[in-house]
């Protein structure tokens, strides 16, 4: 059995002073997928940022205190992949991929489109290029586990307000069809659908009024596997007894054992 966590802390070093580190010391996690570490590793070197037990991989934007990715493994990857070759995902450190034994675990912080125009048309192309690179995945004679934020809901199921947001980002058709077309065109399955169809499921709530009082949510953060991994899907949590972030931590459970 395989325990792998994804989860955006909207600021390492914040989600670290709200207990994320002593939630995690608990979970015994074979994989934690980092997203929006908003640090350098240089300012990391705390104890803390590196657990025991783990092998500890940050992949960090060039501008200071913005996006960032990061990875815990307990098995040693035999490769770590933090380059895709093209921008915004290499200078903003938005991809970080462990290789093991048949199997990849990948973290992937897909931009945000809400800020503006701009941000959404940054958001678009990373998303045309980000679909090639995940059709050559699935060339490769590996599975992978994509573990992201992708700043996307699916469907109407994934987000309280759908009927409301469906002229903002996160919620566009364009969006959505893109995820069709992950799902239906490439062949990757939706993780925590497989063994959870419950409604009100969601993994980031907006800090203004009372949408965590009230769980008025978004189903943002995924873990997205190739199929042949559909049958090593085992169970799902997302763990909202504490709150580290505005998102929060997505744990899934496989019938898989990694080995480097």
């Amino acid at each position: 059995m395989a325990t792998i966590i994804t989860c955006n802390t909207n600021g390492i070093r914040s989600a670290a002073r709200k207990g994320f580190f002593d939630w995690l010391a608990q979970r015994n996690a074979d994989v934690v997928c980092i997203q929006e570490t908003k640090a350098q590793e240089h300012q990391l070197g705390d104890a803390v940022f590196c657990p025991e037990g783990y092998h500890c991989f940050y992949n960090d934007a060039e501008r200071k205190g913005y996006s960032g990715t990061a990875l815990y493994s307990k098995t040693e990857p035999r490769s770590v992949v933090t380059t895709l070759g093209w921008d915004p995902a290499d200078s903003e450190g938005r991809y970080l991929q462990a290789d093991y034994d048949g199997v990849s675990v990948i973290s992937l912080y897909l931009p945000s489109g809400t800020s503006s125009d701009a941000a959404l048309q940054k958001k678009y192309g990373f998303m045309e290029h980000f679909f090639e690179h995940l059709r050559t995945l699935r060339r490769k004679r590996r599975e992978f586990i994509i573990c992201a934020d992708w700043n996307i809901c699916h469907q109407n199921i994934d987000l309280r307000n759908w009927k409301a947001n469906q002229k903002n980002s996160g919620f566009l058709p364009q969006e959505r069809a893109w995820l069709d077309k992950v799902y239906d065109e490439l062949g990757y399955r939706d993780a925590f659908r497989l063994v959870n169809q419950e409604p009100d499921q969601y993994t980031w709530w907006s800090n203004r009024g009372q949408a965590w009082a009230k769980n008025v949510g978004w189903r943002l953060d995924y873990q997205v596997v190739t199929p042949g991994l559909v049958p090593a899907v085992t169970g799902a949590e997302i763990y909202t007894a504490e709150r580290f972030s505005d998102h929060a931590p997505l744990v899934m459970h496989y019938d898989l054992e990694l080995h480097p």
